[in-house]
């Protein structure tokens, strides 16, 4: 698929410097251009490349001003780096703009679905689903009983999403992730022996949520785990039964929350946390990377460790603790020079 400069600056409202009928097929680093590839420079410490690139065209902040000859075409923009990721949002859109049903696939005669659909091969599609327009599910995938997706959503090869789920519009979910399966709940008979607790609830996705691959999703014991709009997850990623996730939260991956636990909006939790269930955590939250979270957390706090305490009082702690054998040498040879003194003083 070929586009010309101009084409391409219409879409980003920018301005062509040199040729417009330039073309481009594919992608590339500003440092690993090559004729017939588009790139982009945002980020000054590579602006030396612009005048030794071999793309045929790069998307470059309008401010930038050149010292000497260059063989790239331009386009200016704003923000070079927001242009490319508007122009990579297109590009995937129109490469992944598949229409249409493949065989096999099995489609309940109860489920009803949208225009511009697109079911990919052996894909099952249960009892009185309702499935919004232009909406793509690919190859593999599984949608049980139940099931309500808004429009615009995309489920990739492989996603497998329970009875009674309900994910709301312009969701994307990745190869692998499990949504709705049951929560861990297991209780010990009179000889010791667990037996399940029946996890009759559901899961709820809002609108515009992120989910990557082989996440995992747990139904609630009763009422509904949620998942707020806007939240993003990435790979990896375990929620438990009954947990509230809340609007635009990012999460990066192999992070843990255990059940019914409450996170507030616009919190970022960095990767391999785990967090304790039947807490509170707060609005604007930062936790940093491998921190273990076993209390409750308020508004804006930021913190790391396991268990986690304060971000600041963190890394001060952390500079005495790489110190421990010198310190430790230290007092004990303060504590020989004081026991000497005492003998002498006796």
């Amino acid at each position: 698929m070929k586009f010309t400069a101009k084409q391409i600056a219409e879409i980003l409202e920018g301005e062509v410097v040199g040729s417009p009928e330039t073309e481009v097929s594919k992608l590339s680093k500003i440092e690993e251009g090559e004729e017939g590839s588009l790139t982009f420079l945002s980020n000054p410490k590579y602006t030396p490349y612009i005048y030794t690139t071999e793309a045929s065209v790069t998307i470059v902040n309008k401010d930038l001003s050149l010292e000497k000859e260059i063989s790239t075409t331009l386009i200016k923009v704003e923000d070079a780096y927001k242009a490319f990721s508007k122009l990579l949002a297109f590009y995937n859109e129109v490469k992944n703009n598949k229409t249409g049903r493949e065989n096999p696939h099995f489609i309940s005669d109860s489920t009803k679905i949208g225009d511009n659909e697109y079911i990919g091969a052996f894909s099952y599609i249960g009892e009185n689903v309702t499935i919004g327009k232009n909406v793509k599910i690919y190859p593999n995938s599984y949608i049980g009983d139940n099931v309500t997706i808004g429009d615009n959503c995309t489920l990739f090869s492989g996603v497998k999403v329970y009875s009674e789920t309900q994910i709301g519009a312009n969701c994307k979910i990745h190869s692998g992730s499990v949504i709705g399966s049951d929560g861990f709940g297991f209780t010990p008979d009179e000889n010791g022996d667990y037996k399940a607790v029946p996890q009759i609830g559901n899961v709820i996705i809002e609108d515009n949520v992120d989910i990557g691959s082989n996440c995992t999703i747990d139904r609630a014991t009763l009422g509904s785990t949620i998942i707020r709009k806007g939240v993003k997850l990435d790979n990896q990623i375990q929620i438990a039964h009954n947990v509230e996730i809340g609007k635009n939260t990012v999460i990066a991956s192999q992070t843990g929350i255990a059940g019914s636990t409450k996170v507030g909006e616009f919190c970022m939790i960095g990767g391999q946390v785990g967090i304790v269930g039947h807490i509170t955590i707060g609005n604007h939250v930062k936790i940093q990377a491998q921190s273990g979270i076993g209390r409750s957390l308020k508004d804006g706090d930021v913190v790391q460790g396991s268990p986690a305490f304060g971000y600041s009082d963190y890394n001060k702690s952390y500079v005495h603790f790489k110190n421990l054998p010198n310190i430790a040498t230290t007092i004990h040879k303060i504590e020989k020079e004081l026991s000497t003194q005492r003998n002498k003083n006796e």
